[in-house]
């Protein structure tokens, strides 16, 4: 198929600006005509069991790709949270080898990023930057929905074990570079800021934060972002209010106190009641609160 690498980015509205970020970082880096296609917030029906409910608000959404692609050619999903350093025509011409999807291989570094603040206990594969042959991939939001509700499958065998696919429709051929998970050296392709609640933009805790402070400061000077649109989202809640301080203000110190000011930031964005992902932690609560109540009525 001819025309440019559909580039599919999972976010809700929260991470808007992040494909913003995303994007010039992947078109900056490649000669290819690449389109990035946003899919912030899709209407998806919940499933029934709130147990299958999706865990954010894109969750779901790599699923509905092959029809959004009108169920023609190839495309590549990603999270929003990402950064790449390399050319994206590495990661495009991966072969199927006869599979349907390509995801990652392997997962390194675990013994470094598992340190990090905030990181879980252990990282394992995820399917947030993924090849999809969508000519070959027949798959239906309303249909897989379906599957949740009559106990086909659950969340984790969806989510986790790709169960929609056979065992040979799926390649394990994506490197950990290609989905390089909290880590950054000379090799990483891209870099994922997968968790949560220490992503550059909500936390001042990153210690790869300087890479997506570099990209954003970039765009302010070729004018593809203006600090007005930086302020927007720290007034809907989604960026914190010291990050500000971070683009402007962190070249010009020495790295040596850079840690003095991240607590004093910190401090700072407590003042204002920042919460980072706000609606990620209420929807969390409200999930938690409706399984307990479901468990209730079951006994």
């Amino acid at each position: 198929m001819n025309g440019p690498v559909r580039v599919y980015v999972g976010a809700d509205r929260s991470q808007a600006l992040a494909i913003k970020v995303l994007e010039h970082s992947i078109k900056r880096h490649t000669t290819l005509d690449v389109a990035v296609i946003p899919m912030i917030d899709l209407p998806i029906r919940q499933p029934r069991d709130v147990k299958n409910s999706q865990r954010t608000g894109f969750s779901f959404s790599r699923f509905c790709i092959p029809r959004l692609a009108g169920y023609r050619g190839k495309a590549i999903y990603m999270d929003a949270d990402m950064l790449v350093f390399q050319d994206l025509e590495s990661l495009w011409a991966i072969e199927f080898e006869g599979a349907k999807v390509v995801i990652q291989d392997e997962v390194k570094h675990q013994d470094v990023t598992t340190k990090k603040k905030g990181a879980p206990r252990e990282r394992r594969k995820q399917c947030a930057v993924m090849l999809l042959d969508c000519s070959r991939l027949d798959w239906d939001i309303d249909e897989i929905i379906d599957g949740l509700d009559r106990g086909d499958y659950d969340y984790a065998a969806l989510m986790y074990d790709l169960c929609l696919l056979k065992g040979h429709e799926v390649r394990f051929g994506i490197p950990f570079e290609w989905n390089s998970l909290e880590y950054y050296d000379h090799e990483t392709c891209l870099i994922h800021y997968t968790d949560v609640y220490t992503q550059p933009w909500t936390s001042c805790r990153n210690k790869n934060g300087d890479l997506w402070f570099d990209e954003v400061r970039l765009m302010l000077a070729d004018g593809s972002l203006t600090m007005a649109d930086i302020e927007q989202e720290i007034r809907l809640g989604f960026f914190r209010p010291s990050l500000l301080w971070d683009i402007a203000v962190r070249p010009l110190v020495p790295r040596v106190l850079w840690p003095v000011c991240d607590v004093i930031n910190m401090w700072r964005d407590g003042l204002k009641r920042y919460q980072p992902h706000r609606e990620v932690y209420l929807a969390k609560k409200r999930r938690a609160l409706a399984e307990k109540n479901q468990a209730k009525q079951v006994a």
